[in-house]
Order: structure tokens, then sequence, then C-alpha cells
């Protein structure tokens, strides 16, 4: 199965925040002409999912796509660090989340628990023998997905960029794939 995954837009005030599942606005008002290429590069006649979260809520609204909703596809929960600046949490707090194997050291969901939703619902998919799906959602969600054929570090290294078309091939359903950016 093939699965466009689409990083939502920058969201407001977001500069230094570790915001998670905090339900943020898209930072701007997109132009048309900032979303045209996106569209234009999205495949046809296939299923969309979001995250409920407005920020890929309001992408899929400006891209015209008729989505469904799956809290599986939301970031990390970040638990009582959601909200406050990464300065704010220090360096302490997030040297011990890495060493514990990012850990829900925080009181959210550790990666492990990130895998395991993005994974099921992807499992779902490729079960259900959907050859393409797009999927609005976030950086987590996108490098947990791709996780599953690379390691964690590599997939934490990946830029996510926002707005951008991340293909991935899942296991399961043919050649196990990478992420690219190319378009079909």
């Amino acid at each position: 199965m093939r699965i466009a995954l689409i990083r939502h837009f920058p969201v407001k005030d977001a500069a230094g925040l570790c915001y998670g599942q905090l339900d943020l606005p898209l930072a701007h008002a997109t132009r048309v002409a900032d979303i045209q290429p996106l569209r234009m590069a999205l495949p046809g006649a296939v299923r969309v999912y979001s995250s409920p979260l407005s920020r890929c809520w309001q992408l899929a609204q400006l891209l015209d796509l008729a989505a469904q909703a799956d809290d599986r596809l939301q970031e990390l929960d970040f638990g009582r660090w959601e909200g406050r600046r990464w300065d704010e949490i220090g360096a302490m707090a997030l040297d011990e989340w890495i060493a514990s194997g990012y850990a829900a050291t925080h009181g959210g969901e550790g990666l492990t628990d990130l895998q395991e939703r993005v994974w099921q619902w992807a499992d779902e998919l490729a079960a259900a023998g959907q050859p393409e799906a797009i999927a609005i959602t976030h950086a987590g969600v996108i490098r947990a997905l791709w996780s599953r054929t690379r390691a964690w570090d590599a997939c934490l290294a990946q830029p996510v960029p926002y707005g951008e078309i991340q293909w991935l091939d899942w296991p399961g359903t043919g050649q196990p794939g990478g992420p690219t950016t190319d378009y079909p």
C-alpha cells in the first residue's frame, strides 16, 4: 500500500513550544497559490484520513478533501510538557527522555506507544486492501510510520517539511520502502 503522508503547515505562536496534541490553528491564512502545487501532486479518488487536530483538519479543508478523522493520526502526547517552552523543560529532562529510549517520562506517550497506534492504523488500511491513501498528520506520526523500516535515530534525524508529501510504501503489500518525496 502506498500512503501520501502530509505534514500540516506551520501553526500559530508555536516557536520554541512543545505543542504535541495541543490544538493550535494554522499560522496564517494559506493562499490558493500555496496549496495548488500540493493539490496537483495528490492522487485522485483515494481515501483521505486526517488527525482531528485543527491544524490538520484545516489543511484538509483547504485542499478540498473529504477527510475521515482518526485519533491515531494525532501527534505524540507530550504529557506535562504540552504547552511549555522547550527551554523551560530543560536539558536534563530531555536527556532523561532520550536515555530512556523515548519512554513516557513526561507522563504522556513514549515513542513505542506512538508506533503502536500508527502502525495499527496503517496495518488496518493494508489489510482492507487499499492500494493508496492520503494522511494529513504530524511529524511524529510520519516518523513513527517510517520507523517500521528504519531505525528511530535515522527517522528522528530526517526532516519532515511542512506541507510536503512524503510517500511511504507500507510493509505487507509489496516491497517495504522508506520515505521519498517523489510525486507519482
